[in-house]
């Protein structure tokens, strides 16, 4: 992988780098409590978690074992919901293993720009990455169980169901379940 971090650009969405000025629309995403339901953390309360947070995703590519992006409108969306350069999400590829040659997938969404195949969009550029510029074979995701839309994504992208991990995650005062998905490299090229 490159020493410069890659921006990926789709129709309607830019792919880049998350920056300082970016905490406190995260915060906006991150404190939203039905935007969470399903993340695996309860609810942020500050910029300052916002900040740190990005330092953490900004981390993974410097430490070559992940990446994160932030999604932001392209030019002629701008008049949407938010304005060019807004962020709208995240999301990415960490726990890169690249001897077993394998990543988890991870995300999230604006509640004002859910259903409008955003994500979609995104994550089909960033597996793309994934299986080419990182040479990844394996990309799992996990996914509470009740979170439908989630699962209907990972699914429409050609993910598997390979089992449960029981009381794996815990958010919210709560053990929870949560479902593994998995797409191979091959399965992928076979989707496209």
């Amino acid at each position: 992988m490159s020493a410069h971090f890659p921006i990926l650009e789709t129709s309607r969405l830019r792919l880049r780098a998350l920056t300082p000025a970016d905490a406190p629309a995260l915060l906006r995403i991150y404190s939203d409590a039905e935007t969470m339901r399903w993340f695996g953390v309860d609810p942020m309360q500050s910029v300052e978690e916002a900040e740190r947070i990005i330092d953490a995703f900004n981390t993974w590519f410097v430490a070559s074992s992940g990446i994160r992006w932030g999604l932001v409108l392209r030019d002629h969306q701008r008049g949407r919901m938010h304005d060019k350069g807004d962020l709208i999400g995240t999301c990415g590829l960490f726990r890169w293993s690249k001897n077993w040659r394998h990543c988890a997938l991870g995300y999230e969404l604006a509640h004002d720009c859910h259903g409008q195949g955003y994500m979609r969009e995104a994550l089909t550029e960033v597996l793309n990455f994934g299986f080419t510029a990182m040479d990844l074979h394996r990309v799992h995701a996990e996914i509470h169980r009740d979170n439908l839309a989630s699962i209907r994504l990972v699914q429409g992208l050609g993910f598997r169901f390979e089992g449960v991990h029981r009381e794996t995650a815990y958010w919210g005062e709560q053990w929870h379940d949560l479902g593994s998905y998995s797409l191979l490299a091959q399965e992928w090229r076979e989707e496209c």
